[in-house]
């Protein structure tokens, strides 16, 4: 089968020589990347979730910097939908996370066997674990080609435990990770509810022109209170949820199902409700996530049906 969104990426120059790669229509593992140019060289801000939309990607960028090389990338957080494709970097690329996120990537199962909870399944193609070489336990200035660059970390987890946003205060430009979904549901079951929420105070301090967001179509600073707005409902919502369900002595599928989703029904991802609830309450009770147990509930809020998504073919 094809994949049905394989063509639809896109390199947008937002300013002059900043690039934006956002791949419609940001729902599981579909996500967006960038990249900025200097007089020295490129610095890429995450890759793909497969081999083929990483090449894709690092093909559009080469085409529009005239092949300028690849000497630093840096990836927002662990996830594989913004790692998989860093073994295609150039071998003298050097890449840059959070110690955390490092840890994670290097104890991720699913790149080595995708489980079946995704339909089609995914198929990376011809990728390799590899992780950051450099690492920071909070921010970091990157130098590039007269460029200044910021990776800045929130202070404490969010949408994970080592997020990094790419911050560009001379474009204000913000190249947001997966602290913005725009248009569909918000995942933080590796990181906090709580944390999340209080993100958005933090990003929009920043004041940025321009958010590159990790999925969905980019955001204009005119609209990007109306965005943050929605995320902060909607994090209060699981938070509320979640209370609401332990007072009455409710699981977290359980509770999703009485809440019902109000104005979020509507966006893509909706199971996504109880995955974030499953870390609300590990929140709460102050234990590891249980990762099965949560997809297992998410599948079953979806009627037993595996999880939508747009990738599945290497070639």
């Amino acid at each position: 089968m094809p994949d049905p969104t394989i063509g639809t990426g896109a390199l947008h120059e937002v300013s002059d020589g900043v690039y934006a790669w956002v791949q419609p229509d940001g729902t599981w593992w579909v996500s967006n990347a960038g990249a900025v140019t200097g007089s020295d060289g490129t610095f890429v801000i995450d890759t793909c979730a497969t081999a083929i939309r990483t090449r894709r990607f690092l093909d559009a960028l080469a085409t529009a910097t005239g092949g300028a090389p690849v000497r630093a990338a840096v990836n927002t957080h662990e996830h594989g939908d913004h790692t998989y494709g860093n073994s295609l970097l150039p071998e003298a690329t050097v890449l840059i996370g959070h110690e955390n996120m490092r840890a994670k990537l290097l104890v991720d199962p699913v790149i080595d066997g995708c489980p079946p909870a995704w339909e089609p399944l995914p198929e990376w193609g011809p990728v390799t674990r590899r992780v950051p070489d450099l690492v920071t336990r909070g921010d970091l200035t990157v130098h590039l080609g007269g460029r200044h660059l910021e990776l800045l970390h929130p202070g404490h987890p969010a949408h994970t435990t080592g997020d990094l946003v790419a911050w560009l205060p001379g474009e204000r430009v913000l190249f947001a990770g997966d602290l913005v979904f725009h248009g569909l549901t918000p995942l933080v079951f590796a990181g906090s509810v709580d944390g999340a929420l209080r993100s958005l105070d933090w990003l929009a301090a920043l004041d940025p022109a321009l958010v590159v967001p990790g999925h969905g179509p980019l955001v204009t600073g005119a609209d990007l209170p109306r965005v943050l707005g929605e995320h902060a409902r909607y994090y209060r919502f699981v938070l509320d949820t979640a209370a609401a369900g332990r007072r009455d002595g409710l699981g977290p599928l359980e509770a999703a199902r009485r809440a019902g989703l109000g104005e979020f029904a509507g966006w893509p991802d909706a199971e996504r409700i109880v995955l974030n609830l499953h870390r609300a309450y590990a929140e709460d009770d102050g234990r590891e996530l249980d990762l099965a147990a949560a997809f297992g509930d998410a599948l079953a809020w979806n009627g037993g049906r595996p999880l939508t998504t747009h990738v599945c073919c290497a070639s």
